[in-house]
């Protein structure tokens, strides 16, 4: 499903997303395909489900012309021996 039929279904509502689809545009993941989860009613729920989610699941607001992510570069030595 486009994020734009997502947009016109569930208007200023949080809601659980599984990325289908995406490009890269620099540092940031501009998605463009995404499967529904459910529709989150409540904003504090919303980012309990977010701080829990992993992988390819986001929750993000329809209030948003688009689903775009900034990219982190991992740094740090974890797990290097000297």
């Amino acid at each position: 499903m486009k994020w734009e039929e997502v947009r016109k279904l569930y208007p200023d509502q949080y809601v659980k997303l599984n990325i289908l689809d995406f490009y890269l545009e620099d540092d940031k993941k501009v998605v463009t395909d995404v499967a529904l989860i459910n529709v989150i009613e409540d904003s504090k729920l919303a980012t309990k489900e977010l701080l829990k989610s992993k992988g390819n699941t986001i929750v993000y607001h329809t209030g948003s012309e688009k689903i775009v992510i900034e990219m982190r570069n991992q740094t740090g030595l974890r797990g290097m021996r000297l």
